[in-house]
């Protein structure tokens, strides 16, 4: 196996499966042409957010970490004309990049795009009585990831759904001394979650486009 065969196999399906229309591949090229850092989800994973946010019936989602918004559109078009999608942006050229792109796609109303750092904006959005949020989006920076961990509970509830991306690290996840706080931040967050009464998750290896890497999937129970 090797990452021509996980791209090939990601082509296959996606030409069958997954359908870019002419918004999001605006906001992928846009977003690469402003010189973002290459990190949105694949197109394959984008859908699956999509498709996670439509089983669960989301009337709201919290996004942490926009980046270009990809997936932020890929999320939003997943709720009702009536729904909210809270994305939360620390760099302030992408969250400009993310705004062009969310308007091209006819957003505007659904998407409610935050620029400071999460840590910020998530006790604002707990001070406005915002939530509870159905969908809780993590894919942002990774030492922030425990944090993050604990504000989504905050604003969810029992049913509610948490993924958080980017968890396999190349398999780095597993060494406990690996010294990369965005490895220790990922264990971290795994172990809160493990140790949660309130969590029930798993966690999916994945290869593709975008490499080898994986999710965390936590439900929120009673």
């Amino acid at each position: 196996m090797s990452q021509q065969t996980w791209t090939a196999v990601d082509d296959y399906f996606n030409g069958l499966l997954v359908e870019e229309d002419e918004a999001l591949l605006a906001a992928a090229t846009g977003s690469e042409r402003a010189g973002l850092p290459p990190h949105q989800v694949a197109p394959n994973q984008g859908k699956l957010l999509n498709l996670l946010a439509t089983i669960q019936g989301a009337r709201s989602i919290l996004e942490i970490g926009t980046l270009g918004g990809y997936s932020t559109i890929w999320l939003a078009r997943a709720l009702p004309a009536d729904g909210r999608l809270v994305t939360l942006e620390a760099d302030e050229h992408h969250a400009a990049v993310a705004a062009a792109n969310v308007s091209r796609a006819g957003l505007d109303d659904i998407v409610d795009l935050r620029v400071g750092t999460a840590l910020d904006a998530l006790p604002l959005l707990a001070d406005e009585g915002a939530g509870p949020f159905d969908l809780v989006f993590i894919d942002a920076d990774k030492p922030s990831n425990p944090a993050y961990l604990e504000w989504a509970l905050r604003l969810t509830r029992p049913g509610s759904v948490i993924v958080g991306d980017n968890v396999v690290r190349e398999g780095a996840v597993t060494d406990p001394a690996d010294t990369d706080p965005r490895v220790q931040g990922v264990r971290r967050f795994t172990e809160l979650i493990a140790e949660h009464p309130r969590l029930t998750a798993t966690t999916l290896q994945t290869v593709g486009a975008k490499g080898y890497d994986g999710f965390c999937l936590a439900l929120v129970t009673a």
